[in-house]
């Protein structure tokens, strides 16, 4: 269905929303070789964090892992809810790796291990993907290790993927955390992007929803990087609401006043 947006520019579709697949994201230098770090930290059955401050596109880097795998050779599970006491947060495990739920920790981490080490003996791969990792509490977080520790800490079965805010990084440097710290070989950290790059992150999603001519001038694409700070998610929001008010005002080129009216119109502002 077409709306006001698509049908001022003669789009496909709506640019900044979210349902972007996996072949249209747009990926940098920096988030390319995001992914092939962690790529090669899983392949080689490690454990790895992400951090990144919120909206830089750090689930653009699992979702580029996710499309990389064969899916004959890993198992990827993904897992957002993990603010949780130990024992809901291993059921949500358990949950996601489609395992029955048992009422005692030891009886889950048994489950968990249990389902791990199958896949493996099938020759699959599984990673398990923990977002929002900065909210877990320290009662689960100070646990997680367990799961990965199979044969007296010989055998490498799963590989966990720990997501999350900067300061997940100074927890796990923690006394209680170094247990799983030390176990953890890669630390991949995603910045937001430099002001050309939103210039080129703009274009692209244009491109993507078939845009013909350039919608925004070059000092609308200066501003709109200097309010978000290159954050992509923030970018999102802000082009989006720009390309609402330029339609509202049935304008064909954007400049940097149109995007500054748009801002005062977001939560950015």
């Amino acid at each position: 269905m077409s709306d006001t947006i698509q049908e001022c520019f003669g789009l496909r579709r709506r640019p900044f929303d979210k349902d972007v697949p996996d072949e249209g994201l747009w990926l940098d230098d920096g988030r390319k070789d995001a992914i092939d770090r962690l790529t090669d930290a899983v392949t080689a059955r490690e454990h790895a964090i992400v951090l990144g401050e919120p909206g830089v596109g750090k689930n653009c880097v699992v979702r580029g892992l996710r499309a990389r795998l064969s899916p004959v050779h890993f198992r990827l599970t993904y897992l957002a809810h993990v603010s949780l006491g130990k024992r809901d947060f291993y059921k949500q495990i358990c949950m996601a790796l489609g395992i029955e739920c048992k009422l005692m920790p030891a009886t889950l981490y048994a489950s968990i291990q249990q389902n791990l080490a199958a896949l493996a003996r099938e020759r699959v791969h599984p990673i398990l993907v923990l977002d929002e990792a900065h909210l877990i509490p320290d009662s689960s977080l100070g646990t997680l290790h367990v799961i990965a520790n199979f044969n007296w800490d010989a055998e490498p079965v799963v590989s966990l993927v720990l997501i999350g805010l900067p300061e997940l990084g100074e927890r796990l440097k923690l006394g209680v955390h170094r247990s799983l710290l030390t176990r953890i070989g890669h630390k991949i950290e995603i910045a937001p992007a430099t002001p050309d790059d939103t210039a080129k992150y703009v274009r692209a999603r244009l491109d993507h929803a078939g845009a013909r001519t350039e919608l925004f001038a070059p000092d609308a694409l200066v501003i709109l990087h200097e309010l978000t700070g290159g954050v992509l998610r923030s970018v999102d929001v802000l082009a989006g609401a720009t390309l609402r008010v330029a339609a509202h005002r049935k304008l064909k080129i954007i400049d940097r006043s149109v995007v500054r009216a748009a801002f005062q119109l977001t939560p950015l502002a």
